[in-house]
C-alpha cells in the first residue's frame, strides 16, 4: 500500500512485513537503479563500496537494508547484480509490467513517454492524451497522441492504474480529475500546482523546481564555507 507525504510516495508495509522499517523501502530504488546501470555496463557483481558510491547510501547502511530480505553479499565478490536486481523488483513489485497513461503531449509527456528506461523498471507507457487537436494523432515513439476523450475507455481497456500529469498548472487540477475519474490508482504529478485527489488515489508530486530549491540550499551553503 502506498500512500504520499509531503510530495514523496510513502510506501506503507503490510502487516506480514512490519518489522521492515519506512526508510529502508524507501531507499530500495536508489538500488535498483545503481544496480540497473552495472548491469547495462556488463558488470555481474559489485561491491558493497561501489554500490554506496552509485546509491550515495553508507555501506553499512546497504546491508543492514539488503539484510532485511536475505543474504545477498558474499565477502571478497560482493553482490551477484541478476540476483539483487531481481529480488528488489519482485519486493518493490517491479518485476511486472505496471502500464502508464500520460496526459500531456508537449515537450515534458513527450519526453516522459520516450523514456526507454522505465521498462527496465517494471513501467510501459500505454497511452498518452491531450486536448490541443494539434497534437492529437501525433506520433511519439510507437505511440499516438490521443485525445483525451478516449482517456476513460482506454484506461478500463487495457487495466492503467498508473497515471501522469504533464500539463500547464491551470489544468493541473482537471488533468488529476479526469485521470480519478478513469480509474488510475497511483498518479503523478509533474506540474507545480498543488492538486487534491480521493484518498483512495495515491497521489506523487515531481516539482523539478522544487528539487532544484533543495539543491540551491546546499551548494549556498558550500558556497558560503568557500567564501568564508
Amino acid at each position: 500500500m502506498v500512500r504520499q507525504r509531503f510530495g514523496v510516495i510513502r510506501v506503507i508495509v503490510t502487516k506480514t512485513e512490519r518489522r521492515v522499517p519506512q526508510g529502508v523501502i524507501e531507499r530500495l530504488p536508489g538500488y535498483l537503479n545503481a544496480l540497473l546501470h552495472l548491469r547495462g555496463e556488463g558488470c555481474q557483481t559489485v561491491s558493497s563500496a561501489r554500490l554506496s558510491e552509485l546509491a550515495e547510501v553508507n555501506a553499512a547502511q546497504i546491508r543492514r537494508d539488503l539484510a532485511y530480505f536475505g543474504q545477498f553479499g558474499k565477502r571478497g565478490v560482493g553482490y551477484d547484480i541478476p540476483l539483487l536486481v531481481d529480488r528488489i523488483q519482485r519486493i518493490l513489485g517491479s518485476n511486472h509490467v505496471h502500464r502508464i497513461a500520460i496526459l500531456g503531449a508537449g515537450n515534458l509527456g513527450s519526453a516522459i513517454a520516450s523514456y526507454d528506461g522505465l521498462r527496465a523498471r517494471g513501467f510501459l507507457v500505454a497511452a498518452v492524451f491531450d486536448n490541443n487537436r494539434l497534437k492529437v494523432g501525433n506520433r511519439i515513439g510507437d505511440l499516438i497522441v490521443q485525445d483525451v476523450s478516449e482517456l476513460n475507455r482506454v484506461v478500463l481497456e487495457q487495466g492503467i492504474q498508473f497515471g501522469v500529469i504533464a500539463v500547464p498548472p491551470e489544468s493541473a487540477q482537471a488533468a488529476a480529475d479526469q485521470m480519478c475519474r478513469a480509474g488510475v490508482r497511483v498518479l503523478l504529478n509533474y506540474s507545480p500546482a498543488f492538486v487534491e485527489v480521493p484518498a483512495t488515489v495515491t497521489l506523487h508530486n515531481t516539482d523539478p523546481v522544487r528539487e532544484l530549491l533543495h539543491t540551491l540550499y546546499y551548494l549556498s551553503r558550500a558556497d558560503g564555507v568557500a567564501g568564508a
